[in-house]
């Protein structure tokens, strides 16, 4: 029973993440400043044309979006508690209200949580002694009881997983930093709500001057 729950769970992840995958086009300038120039598979490029297909990233990019986003996720947990302060952010939508947040504990949040909706329980649990508990590979294969090859090969799956979980994530993705920090919103500009100038005052034609009055 539990081998047919653990299969259905992997089988909806899998779902979700093609549909996540199919709509988003990634840009080459975007992927040029991520890619390994050692890469073997992109030569540097960052993109890898797929099979009747759009361009697809390259697993280093991925790895490079990944290793961005954790080592943000480090720097927010090793602070100290009163360097986090709370910042007062602009909520777009239909009521257009303000609100206040901690910008650094919904960053560490969102990053664990989007980890456990994406890998499944046996990566999920190599994500949790390496890269949150800080155990090194020897710990976790002692531990998950695998051998070295094994452990690194799903270390790469895991980081390249979601370092594209991170960046396509919509509507507000975890990758660019600056972005998630910087409270920048993508939307469509619709004409009816653009502020126009208003319209020059007609100008009738050249009027005498007025005589002076004694």
């Amino acid at each position: 029973m539990r081998e047919i729950l653990n299969r259905n769970r992997a089988w909806f992840f899998t779902q979700i993440r093609e549909e996540q995958f199919v709509s988003f086009e990634w840009n080459r300038s975007e992927v040029l400043g991520l890619a390994k120039e050692s890469c073997t598979h992109c030569r540097g490029f960052g993109l890898r044309r797929s099979k009747g297909g759009p361009a697809v990233p390259c697993p280093c990019v991925l790895r490079a979006v990944f290793r961005a986003c954790f080592n943000k996720f480090r720097e927010c947990a090793s602070q100290e508690k009163y360097i986090s302060r709370v910042r007062l952010e602009q909520v777009h939508g239909t009521d257009r209200r303000q609100t206040w947040g901690m910008k650094d504990e919904e960053y560490m949040v969102d990053f664990c949580n989007i980890a456990t909706r994406t890998l499944d329980e046996n990566q999920h649990r190599i994500f949790r002694f390496h890269f949150l508990l800080g155990a090194d590979w020897k710990l976790c294969c002692r531990r998950l009881n695998m051998d070295r090859g094994t452990f690194f090969h799903e270390v790469y799956r895991i980081q390249q997983r979601l370092g594209r979980v991170f960046r396509e994530l919509q509507p507000y993705a975890l990758f660019p930093l600056d972005e998630y920090f910087g409270g920048t919103v993508r939307s469509q500009s619709v004409k009816n709500n653009l502020l126009q100038m208003p319209a020059p005052p007609r100008r009738n034609s050249l009027q005498p001057p007025l005589r002076k009055v004694a």
